[in-house]
């Protein structure tokens, strides 16, 4: 067997499982409820903004693509209010629907922080790099159609359907150019960093980098003659 025939490849399905698990993994912790997907994957046509609450990320650099989070309203209170009450907030200070301000933003920082740690998988794993826009939340009540705005040559899309701990649905869209990434030789991914880690780390390099009192030239030379 060539050395071709047996390297290893990532396709589509595996940029979109490794998603996946950016997204159960983020919002696991964040609401401190399970969260998980279906193991069948949908292929289909066109991204789509869908009510009640639409969320979509732009990412580009080694590969270009657009990921979208269709929430229905009882999920996205679900993990509103799981979240909120899991950071100390008293169950009687959150808002009451999911057209408030403040369920946007909750839920767009969860996005934020889903694509973040997909990025960074991809970085470790795939050794190439991709920027992502800041997240954009509509509150939808009709379906509106969402076309990417990326050069993708050979788009693909896919849809995979997630389920809360109480079974409410939302459903995960990614378009994405066919691409593969082959392994040209063995590496071992390098691990995330851990975040006490990356703190400590700061902690130290701000202590090595802390200025000095400047000295005294006069005082030197009076020490230099023994005065």
């Amino acid at each position: 067997m060539s050395k071709l025939e047996s390297s290893v490849v990532f396709g589509t399905e595996d940029i979109l499982m490794s998603l996946c698990n950016s997204v159960t993994k983020v919002l696991t912790v964040a609401t401190q409820s399970q969260i998980h997907y279906s193991g069948m994957v949908q292929r289909i046509n066109k991204t789509c903004l869908k009510p009640d609450i639409g969320c979509f990320v732009l990412f580009d650099g080694g590969f270009s693509g657009l990921v979208v989070i269709n929430f229905s309203a009882p999920a996205a209170m679900e993990m509103y209010e799981s979240y909120m009450l899991s950071m100390g907030m008293a169950k009687s200070e959150l808002a009451s629907s999911h057209t408030a301000d403040e369920v946007c933003n909750v839920m767009g920082e969860l996005m934020n922080q889903i694509v973040g740690d997909f990025t960074g998988k991809v970085a470790r794993e795939l050794q190439t790099h991709i920027t992502q826009n800041q997240p954009k939340m509509l509150v939808l009540n009709k379906q509106v159609m969402l076309s990417v705005d990326t050069n993708l040559e050979k788009p693909e899309a896919r849809r995979v359907t997630f389920y809360t701990s109480r079974n409410n649905i939302f459903y995960l869209e990614l378009a994405i150019d066919r691409i593969e990434f082959i392994k040209l030789f063995d590496f071992e991914p390098q691990e995330a960093p851990n975040p006490d880690d990356l703190i400590a780390q700061a902690h130290a390099q701000s202590a090595q980098n802390t200025p000095q009192a400047p000295s005294n030239d006069s005082d030197d030379l009076l020490k230099s003659l023994g005065m």
